[in-house]
This record gives C-alpha cells, structure tokens and sequence, in this order.
C-alpha cells in the first residue's frame, strides 16, 4: 500500500494544455499545489499552477529538477518521451508509470499488447516500409487506414487508403515512417470508457460515453452512452480488464468501435483523463480530473454517480474565425456550462473549451449543447 500524499503536497505535471489545468483546479480546490513543465510558457495549465516550468522534455536535468520538488509526477498528454519519465520517476513516483505511457504512445506496442491479453482490436497490420504497405494491403484489403505508429492524435498521421493503387501516396502522406494498417470499421458508433484504478486495484468507472467526431476530432460526447444496456456493460468489464493488466494507478481511457451486431472493438488507449470525460465536472460527484489526483495521491476513489444526464461539445478555434463568439447568448441557457482553457492564439482545429448541458434526457441534452454552441456564432 502506497503512503498517501495528503493535502499541502506539490503534484508535478509533465503537460500544460487543458487536461492538466482541469487537474490543476481539481487539486487546488483540494488544497495541493501544483507544479507544471513543457516548452511553453503562459499555458492553460501554467496560468493555474502554482509553479510553471519552461523546458524541453528532453532537457533531463530539468526534468529531474522539477520531479524532486514535488511528491507525485503524472502527465496530461502520452506524446512524453519515455527517457523523460524515466528521469522523473528517479526523483519521484510517476502514476500512471512510464512503462504504461510507453505502451500507448505507440499504436503498434498498443495494439500488441491488447492482442496478447486476448482483447478485441481492429484487424491489423505492422507497416515499416512501402512494400510492406503493399503486402498489408492484400492481407486485409480496401479500404483500409493508414496511421503512424507515434505521436498520431485528433486524426494526424492517418490517411485512408480507399484502393490498393493509392498506397504510394498514403506511404508519402504520413512521412515514410513506422505505421499500422488498419481495417477499415463500418461502425455503429463510437464509445470510450472512463475508468480509474488505484495502487489498490479498487476501481470505478463513468459508465459508456457515446462520442461523435467530426475531421477526426471529438465534437459531441454524450453520457450516458445511447447503446443496448449489454454493450455498456461490456465495455465497462473490458476497460476493468485493460486497466488491470496494465496495473494503472490513475486515470485510462478505452475507446471503442460498436459494430452493427453490437460487437465492440478496441480503437485505443488514453493513460490519462480523455476529452470525452469533460463533461464528469459538471455532470458527476466526482470528475475524472479529481479522480486522477485521488488515483495518484493514494487517496480513496471517489463516487462516479452523475447528478443528471449531459452532452459535451467541443469548442473549436474555427468559431473566432468572424471575431470573438458571442459567450453572453450560450449563458443564456440555463443547464449550459461555459469552459474556456486560456489558450492565447484560436487557431482551425484547436480545441480552446468546451460546453457542457444537463438534462434529464440525453437527448435533450445534446440538442440543448448543439443550440447552445450554434448560439456562439455572429
């Protein structure tokens, strides 16, 4: 059993974007302080924490610096270089551990892993050349999707391949570098699970949450999941059984394909609190951020129950495109939470808040955060 870190302790967090500022006001309310390092400065995270430390990831000493002055090191995005958790877990803990975030920044060490604990993936091949690709392609046929094996997210590093004479340019699109082919899914719909274990193995978990993409980037998420209540459940017991196996201590998320006959397959993992869980702080007793801190602390996991249904939606650089979006019209509903992550530049694409409505229908509630979000433009 872990000694907890109790309240008046510094929290490290490798990361500065908006997942580690909600884990930053999460444990500030709680009464830690909280130290922040990236290579930026005046970040969403930093703007929070008690301390903001500019510098590469792999500027090691400064890594081990700032990991000896606190009590716990826990990271808000897996693209961390390994050799930096390393250096941090040499001065402090590290939850999730680095060998946990090793496995998932890497869709093929990903993807082996699950294979190996018997979970159900997407039909797959490893690609480390063209010729490779070409192989792959007769293996699994067209359409298939191509992604990089690292530092892929929000659909980066992918390309669909639609016909096998299109693999040259799918192999020149992504940088001629390590990848996995996968089969293409015509899927029901998508769902993640939110789930959180202790250095006890004590779990809990936020149920299925249904989530809609748009340009490869989560838009709506709604909880709970619109799913058969079987398919909820077994996405439950197989996010119970990632997490075991990889012994997390902290906060995982599982991402799923559900396929027209309720099958369900595991699209990838996310050690750390995931986009779709924003809507927890709003919705439910305890949010996945102050889950992580009482997961990390060796705390006592608190309860995941939701006060009412809710519906997230993403907010996008893309709504500054015609000034500032009007914010006093999205107030103006009632069940609608503002969150804005202090980010300084709006770009396309960049995810800058989000809004979150409750109801005591899921449906109402996702028509009442897209009228919302709609209300956001001039």
């Amino acid at each position: 059993m872990i000694q907890p870190i109790l309240p008046g302790a510094a929290l490290g967090v490798l990361g500065s974007g908006q997942l580690g500022r909600m884990f930053a006001i999460a444990a500030r309310r709680m009464g830690y302080r909280v130290h922040t390092l990236s290579p930026d400065e005046d970040t969403p995270t930093g703007q929070i924490a008690d301390l903001e430390v500019q510098a590469s990831y792999d500027d090691l000493d400064a890594v081990s610096q700032f990991a000896a002055g606190v009590s716990v090191v826990t990271f808000e995005f897996e693209n961390v270089p390994a050799a930096t958790a390393e250096a941090a877990a040499r001065c402090a803990p590290v939850r999730p551990s680095g060998s946990i975030l090793h496995i998932t920044q890497q869709r093929i060490r990903e993807k082996s892993f699950l294979t190996q604990a018997g979970l159900p993936v997407t039909p797959y091949r490893e690609v480390r050349s063209l010729d490779g690709l070409n192989r792959a392609l007769a293996d699994l046929g067209a359409p298939a999707v191509l992604k990089t094996a690292a530092f892929g997210y929000d659909g980066k590093g992918q390309f669909r391949i639609d016909a096998p004479n299109r693999a040259a340019e799918a192999w020149d699109a992504i940088g001629k570098q390590q990848a996995v082919l996968e089969a293409f899914i015509d899927f029901e719909c998508e769902i993640s699970v939110v789930a959180a274990r202790g250095e006890d193995g004590a779990f809990v978990h936020y149920g299925a949450i249904e989530n809609q993409h748009s340009r490869h980037i989560l838009d709506i998420s709604v909880a709970p999941a619109r799913v058969p209540a079987r398919v909820a459940e077994e996405a439950v017991e197989l996010a119970r059984c990632v997490l075991d196996k990889l012994g997390v201590v902290g906060v995982l998320c599982v991402e799923f394909f559900v396929t027209h006959d309720g099958s369900l397959l595991i699209n990838e993992l996310a050690p750390r609190p995931h986009n779709s869980g924003h809507l927890t702080v709003d919705a439910c007793v305890t949010s996945q951020f102050e889950q992580q801190l009482r997961a990390v602390c060796g705390l006592p996991l608190g309860s995941t129950e939701m006060h009412r249904p809710a519906a997230m939606a993403n907010l996008l650089g893309d709504l500054w495109t015609s000034g500032e979006p009007d914010w006093r019209a999205a107030c103006a509903f009632a069940d609608v939470k503002l969150h804005l992550y202090g980010k300084l530049d709006a770009r396309p694409g960049r995810k800058m808040g989000h809004l979150t409505a409750l109801n005591r229908d899921p449906d109402e509630a996702y028509r009442t955060v897209l009228a919302a979000r709609e209300s956001l433009r001039h």
